[in-house]
């Protein structure tokens, strides 16, 4: 799929007539509406234009934001050969076409521009094949990504690239966008509400935008509405979900922004990012999963209670489904973000397997080792040792648990002195001095 901020629907106004996309298509980088952070006075790409320095560059962003369209006025504006070809459709024969292209254009003099849209879906071979003719300076090559290049994209190639990264649309610039269109003679009047829900369904992608708008001028047109409100434009349009992938870079953005709240004890921006996540496609079942490793990874033993809920609450959306059962995720969502936080069990259990995974398998000490046959017993397994329930405070002071190698055996639990888990700190201090006094 093109990523063109301006590749759109065929035209509502006629089979003889330019499709809105070319009639808005910019001349200039002037024209382009967002990215003033690249493209805007004194900007890195701005800069670049004007010292008239052409370099390789990965285009990074969501659909519909102009990644295309800067590629090929970056390709106007340098006066070079454009090759775009498609890392979804194309192959090693098709970069050797290009290359074979661009050979001929450097005969003649003339710079190529190579842009491989969808970059992230080539494989490292497909890459490879490219990658000594960038480095020559045969072609500049221009990609672009709705994925993080720095998992995508080939360390070779990546070292060889700007990595630039596009911004979605804002409102303003949306409404910006939607102004031009209205201006392109297409006899759409929309009142102020319905340029807002125009605005709220775009959801950043200007390309979502300008087929909105085709799509509304064809209704209206039909249904020989003059002046178009919310209520039609809700009902002409079947808006798609907001712009998020389930398997890509906004999926972990969101679920990490939604780890993190309730890390940070703020439920209602964990209840912003779980709505969101909802209203985005994902999957209810995975939310409650992660709501119950948050709950053992942020809370532990600072309050046990949490696990419990999430496991309640991911068995409750079980048993109801969609749309009841996602309340008893929000309200677990709730209590965890209110929650005292430990994460003193989860560094404990990484920092012991660690120390695990690099001691040696030493063996247990004979106190501790079961004794089930005379035989064992003859040899001393399980002599000697305390039965914890027979001593005072049912704790066995001084007694070693360790391997006897480990006279000063490491220390991985830490409590925190919040919640229950400070209890529990207290607990553990005062069985320290016990076992402090009976070594005297």
């Amino acid at each position: 799929m093109s990523d063109d901020l301006f590749a759109t629907l065929p035209s509502p106004a006629g089979p003889g007539d330019a499709p809105l996309a070319e009639t808005m298509r910019p001349q200039s980088l002037d024209e382009m509406i967002g990215q003033a952070h690249l493209l805007g006075p004194g900007m890195p790409l701005k800069l670049a234009f004007d010292a008239r320095r052409l370099h390789s560059m990965i285009l990074w962003g969501p659909p519909g934001v102009g990644k295309t369209t800067l590629a090929r006025l970056t390709a106007r504006h340098f006066g070079a050969d454009f090759i775009q070809i498609s890392a979804v459709l194309a192959g090693v024969k098709e970069i050797r076409e290009s290359v074979e292209r661009a050979r001929m254009n450097q005969r003649l003099g003339r710079q190529t521009i190579l842009f491989v849209d969808e970059v992230h879906r080539f494989n490292k071979a497909q890459q490879d094949a490219f990658l000594p003719h960038v480095e020559s300076g045969l072609v500049t090559f221009i990609g672009a990504t709705t994925e993080n290049p720095s998992f995508e994209v080939v360390g070779a190639l990546l070292s060889r690239a700007q990595v630039y990264v596009l911004s979605a649309l804002s409102e303003g610039e949306l409404a910006a966008l939607l102004e031009r269109a209205l201006e392109q003679g297409l006899g759409l009047n929309l009142n102020g509400d319905a340029e807002k829900l125009l605005v709220a369904y775009a959801d950043g992608d200007g390309r979502r935008l300008i087929n909105l708008v085709e799509q509304l001028a064809v209704a209206a047109h039909i249904a020989g509405v003059e002046q178009v409100d919310a209520g039609f434009a809700a009902k002409a349009l079947s808006p798609s979900l907001r712009r998020f992938d389930k398997g890509g870079e906004a999926f972990y953005d969101q679920i990490s922004a939604l780890h993190k709240s309730v890390r940070g004890s703020d439920p209602d921006a964990s209840l912003y990012w779980f709505a969101r996540m909802l209203d985005g496609g994902a999957d209810p079942r995975y939310l409650a999963r992660r709501i119950v490793r948050m709950a053992w990874e942020d809370i532990g033993l600072a309050d046990p209670r949490a696990a419990r809920l999430a496991l309640d609450a991911a068995e409750t959306y079980e048993r109801l489904g969609s749309p009841e059962g996602e309340l008893a995720l929000a309200q677990a969502l709730i209590y965890l973000a209110c929650a005292a936080k430990s994460n003193a069990g989860y560094l404990a259990w990484g920092a012991v397997r660690a120390y695990v995974k690099e001691d040696g398998s030493r063996a247990v000490p004979i106190h501790l080792r079961n004794a089930p046959t005379k035989l064992m017993k003859e040899l001393g397994y399980g002599h000697a040792y305390r039965y914890a329930h027979d001593e005072p405070e049912a704790y066995a002071a001084g007694e070693h648990y360790f391997p006897d190698e480990l006279s000063s055996p490491p220390r991985f639990y830490t409590p925190t002195p919040r919640g229950l888990e400070g209890k529990i700190g207290e607990r553990l201090a005062h069985l320290r001095e016990l076992d402090r006094k009976a070594k005297k």
